[in-house]
């Protein structure tokens, strides 16, 4: 079987980030430290970060008073970080970079006197803490029709930020709807688009060009994951989502000579290892990997952490 890696896959910075911020928490201060969440949407890094001392938790008031605490790569409302002030918790910010660039644009465009409207998903931990991080009006808008519904005038004055996980492509029927509703509209660059969701969108549509049948490798619960499984299918090819090797049924398989491979930016590579180490199983793979764009992007530790480099 001739198996077609897509190019990038897999981790991003932001999650390579607050990943290492749990483990580095750990040896600095030893365990339990404690993440309010998951710090990233993927059971098998959750999993091995507990095995190293992490306790995870939903919401603070199951830390202990003092503690070590950490929040997620998904950002956290201000009401979480008073209260954490209040609990007198020690507090490591795993929030991506690229989500407090979200946080700090939002929140100039409602001291600018903007309606700010905010394209995401109602109830994914990003979209609640962009939510209560913005003091002004904001109201969250998913698709073409939420737009219509606005209880908004033509003239507001609008501007619109997005969940880090949708693409370009992703929002840009609801950009479109905005600006043909209001008159007075600005927004985010495009650049400032989370650069991995779009190069991973990009190279899953590359891939489905190549194959005849895609394995995304990602967490159910993972925006980006699932995003790419709808991405393959809209392509035309039979796509599917695993968490690893276990999940793969071969009869999707069956009358194929080709299978592509991606990874949502919350997978580590050794579960796409494990997927091909199943597809194995039906004989001999002839593996290549997509050319495609080589990340480099780099996110800094909190100051605290990088002195572990030299200790």
């Amino acid at each position: 079987m001739k198996v077609v890696m897509a190019q990038p896959r897999g981790y991003c910075a932001g999650v390579v980030r607050a990943i290492e911020i749990v483990e580095r928490a750990i040896v600095k201060h030893g365990s339990p430290v404690y993440v309010r969440h998951e710090i990233v949407h993927n059971k098998f890094v959750v999993d091995g970060l507990k095995a190293k001392g992490a306790h995870f938790v939903e919401e603070l008031d199951e830390v202990p008073g003092g503690a070590v605490t950490i929040f997620s790569a998904h950002g956290v409302s201000r009401a979480v970080e008073r209260d954490a002030e209040a609990r007198g918790l020690s507090v490591l910010d795993a929030t991506c970079p690229l989500v407090t660039k979200v946080h700090v644009e939002g929140q100039r465009y409602a001291d600018n006197g903007r309606t700010v409207l905010l394209i995401g998903h109602a109830g994914h931990p990003e979209v609640e803490g962009t939510l209560g991080r913005i003091s002004g009006t904001v109201h969250l808008v998913d698709s073409r029709e939420a737009v219509q519904r606005l209880d908004l005038g033509s003239n507001e004055p609008i501007a619109y930020i997005t969940q880090t996980t949708l693409s370009v492509d992703d929002t840009r029927g609801v950009i479109e709807a905005i600006k043909h509703r209001f008159t007075d509209v600005i927004g985010q660059n495009t650049r400032d688009i989370c650069y991995a969701t779009q190069n991973r969108q990009t190279a899953v549509r590359e891939l489905s060009r190549h194959v005849e049948v895609i394995i995304v490798v990602g967490a159910r619960n993972s925006s980006n994951s699932n995003r790419l499984r709808e991405i393959g299918a809209e392509c035309g090819v039979p796509c599917y989502l695993v968490a690893d090797g276990r999940d793969l049924d071969f009869s999707w398989f069956e009358g194929k000579a080709s299978v592509g491979i991606t990874a949502g930016a919350s997978a580590p590579e050794v579960l796409v290892q494990d997927v091909i180490k199943t597809l194995g199983k039906l004989g001999p793979l002839d593996i290549s990997t997509l050319p495609g764009v080589e990340e480099t992007v780099q996110f800094r530790l909190p100051a605290e952490l990088m002195v572990l480099e030299t200790s």
